[in-house]
């Protein structure tokens, strides 16, 4: 194929093609561009490599929010959560002059490079939740945004934010965090509580919502009682701080 005939065609799919947002060659593809087709363009300066398989249009820029739901479509389980998810949806103590996101996911994965240099963002695969949950659970694209980005709900992103307790975030910080969450859900922070199972987590949940007065103290007690034990749960985090947990 010569390259004016492949110039010509992608001029043609350049009207469908999706901006601020990676182009794999599965989706290409899917819209008749062959791997070989793909990399020949890339070599003729028409697509810019970005990794193995993936490109981007020339002079695009790639945003947050399309490169998230680029690897939550190959990714089961990985989402926007803790305090991210949090700060996205309106709940934040103190502003950052740089975003960090906060990811979670189902099991380990190598986030590229292409989107680690470009966004700040931590990854985790903490097992919170029993298999009884299912793994799209509280988790919903925001109101107006992109509807491929899964972002944690306030009820689960809180859970996640306790469970970060002591390797990520402070004590006092979460405390100031969820000082002011006293609108959640109470059906759905009971079925994610129902499913915990961290110990520290449901503990923290009822100790900071008695401490702070919040509505939904009781229920986190409730599931203090039942999964927590008899015994006081006590530990120290990486920065010293300690944590005296009642059942």
């Amino acid at each position: 194929m010569k390259s004016t005939d492949a110039s010509f065609s992608f001029k043609k799919l350049l009207t469908v093609l999706p901006r601020g947002a990676p182009l794999d060659t599965a989706f290409l593809n899917d819209h008749g561009m062959s791997a070989f087709h793909a990399s020949h363009l890339a070599k003729g300066g028409w697509l810019t490599h970005l990794g193995r398989g993936v490109y981007m249009l020339p002079g695009d820029t790639l945003t947050r929010d399309g490169c998230l739901a680029y690897l939550m479509r190959r990714h089961a389980g990985l989402h926007v959560g803790g305090k991210t998810a949090l700060s996205w949806r309106g709940v934040r103590h103190n502003m950052s002059f740089r975003e960090v996101i906060t990811l979670w996911g189902a099991k380990q994965v190598r986030l590229p490079e292409w989107f680690t240099t470009r966004f700040e963002c931590t990854y985790q695969t903490t097992k919170l939740f029993g298999p009884g949950l299912p793994e799209r659970f509280a988790l919903q694209p925001l109101p107006g945004g992109n509807p491929g980005v899964m972002v944690a709900a306030p009820e689960r992103a809180l859970l996640e934010a306790l469970s970060d307790v002591g390797k990520t975030d402070t004590l006092q910080d979460t405390r100031d965090l969820i000082e002011n969450m006293r609108s959640l859900r109470l059906p759905v922070l009971e079925e994610l509580l129902a499913h915990t199972t961290r110990t520290k987590v449901v503990r923290l949940a009822r100790v900071l919502a008695e401490e702070l007065d919040l509505p939904w103290a009781a229920l986190a007690k409730t599931y203090s009682e039942k999964k927590g034990g008899g015994a006081r749960w006590i530990a120290v985090t990486k920065s010293g701080e300690r944590l005296d947990l009642k059942a």
